[in-house]
């Protein structure tokens, strides 16, 4: 998968993660991105109370030699914050994305290129 996927097509893929009391909660996958050297997960629960308080979990995603996804924990604070900084910043640049679509961008750079006097 390529850097800073969003994968909202037209059917949302989802990962079923195994919590740490052993239950079972599947999720949305909202975005693949990077941060510093490494790419991340970002997931939705579709169930429970995570869902309802709309609660995101990031973790770090690796793929082995075969194509399977890996996803491993953010144990490391500094690790976290950057993640998170780089979530949010993905999430920025959705929302104008949709506030702004993409005739209204190409417009736009047309524009930049009239002198006004």
């Amino acid at each position: 998968m390529t850097n800073q996927e969003n994968l909202n097509d037209e059917e949302q893929p989802t990962v079923t993660l195994t919590l740490d009391d052993g239950t079972d909660l599947e999720c949305a996958v909202i975005a693949i991105f990077p941060a510093g050297s490494n790419e991340y997960i970002a997931l939705l629960p579709l169930e429970g109370d995570e869902a309802e308080e709309g609660e995101v979990f990031l973790y770090r995603f690796e793929e082995d030699k075969e194509g399977n996804p890996n996803l491993s924990n953010i144990e490391d604070d500094d690790e976290y914050e950057l993640v998170a900084d780089a979530f949010d910043e993905f999430l920025d640049s959705e929302e104008y994305d949709e506030i702004i679509g993409e005739d209204d961008l190409l417009e736009l750079d047309a524009l930049d290129g009239i002198d006004e006097d």
